[in-house]
């Protein structure tokens, strides 16, 4: 197991490398330079003075050399500072961290607690009144829009019930609260983004959760333990579901690049103070150098995200060992 985690991981940094070499090339590429958003909005700025911030920037220097003096910095998480306020980067980064690590994290386990037992259940009673009620909902929810739903959401139980606050993390008022109203105070703002969040992949799971199953009931070793007399519990949730996770932890593990990814809508449309609002931000104002701390971090995030996936399969089933 240790063997293939340390290959796991040497296989990682190729690819974070060419993640890096495409983040840089697309925005050193694109139109415009990134001094711009400090010279566009001064009209008394010279000539030279611009020359002088684009040397200063080092952006007067070949491609490959800004490339491999950036790459330097970000081995030592030194994304530079940023354009929009001088503010070092990785300072701006670890602020924002935390709130996204939190929705996505509250996210995957909303979507384990909710479409497991209902991927069971449909595969164990399929075709039954409760299997067709949920591939009916499954349908509508890869149907709908995830903003438009946030929308609806925030109009329906924030402004018409007044139920969840629709945007932040905390209310004006935190400090002044108890610990069990700040607890109850983050819950609020919490509920909102976790579940639009979650949405696409509660009707996606569910799904893959039911496939899965459906294959495994099928197996011989499921008719064998059936012919032994277990309970039909044990055969269900000690035999079967166990080996029908593997298929749904690999799901999972490419879901986590997709909610990182989409939480750059949800964290804009709830102002949640998060890594994707501030790549929304960095974007908005041009500020390349956090656009591409933003970048390599959720990389970095995703593989690391793909590796825990790979990981887990050795102790869901048995039978797979690495060498």
């Amino acid at each position: 197991m240790i063997t293939y985690i340390f290959r796991r991981l040497l296989l990682t940094i190729p690819v974070l490398i060419g993640i890096t070499i495409i983040t840089f090339l697309v925005m050193h590429l694109s139109p415009g330079k990134p001094t711009d958003v400090l010279t566009d909005m001064n009209q008394k700025i010279t000539v030279e003075a611009r020359q002088r911030l684009v040397k200063l920037y080092g952006l007067d220097k070949p491609m490959h050399i800004q490339y491999l003096s950036w790459f330097k910095r970000i081995i030592k998480l030194d994304f530079g500072k940023s354009f929009k306020d001088d503010r070092p980067v990785i300072g701006k980064i670890i602020e924002r961290l935390p709130a996204t690590l939190l929705l996505n994290f509250l996210s995957i386990i909303l979507i384990f607690i909710i479409t497991i037992p209902i991927g069971v259940f449909s595969a164990v009673k399929k075709d039954s009144l409760f299997d067709k009620i949920t591939t009916v909902t499954v349908f509508i929810g890869f149907s709908v829009p995830t903003f438009w739903l946030a929308i609806l959401l925030m109009i329906l139980f924030g402004l018409n019930l007044g139920w969840f606050p629709i945007s932040g993390f905390r209310s004006i008022n935190f400090n002044d609260l108890t610990l069990l109203e700040k607890f109850t105070d983050i819950a609020k703002h919490l509920a909102l983004p976790v579940f639009v969040s979650a949405f696409t992949g509660l009707a996606a799971m569910s799904r893959y959760t039911k496939s899965a199953m459906l294959e495994v009931l099928h197996q011989d070793y499921i008719r064998t333990a059936r012919a032994k007399g277990l309970p039909e519990t044990t055969v269900i949730f000690k035999h079967a579901l166990r080996n029908a996770l593997i298929p749904i932890i690999t799901i999972i593990g490419l879901t986590l690049p997709e909610l990182i990814g989409g939480s750059f809508i949800f964290e804009t449309i709830f102002a949640w103070p998060g890594m994707g609002r501030l790549g929304y931000e960095a974007i908005m104002a041009r500020d390349f150098s956090t656009i591409m701390g933003v970048g390599t971090i959720v990389a970095v995030l995703t593989l690391l995200g793909n590796l825990i996936a790979d990981v887990t399969y050795a102790y869901v089933d048995p039978r797979i060992r690495y060498g």
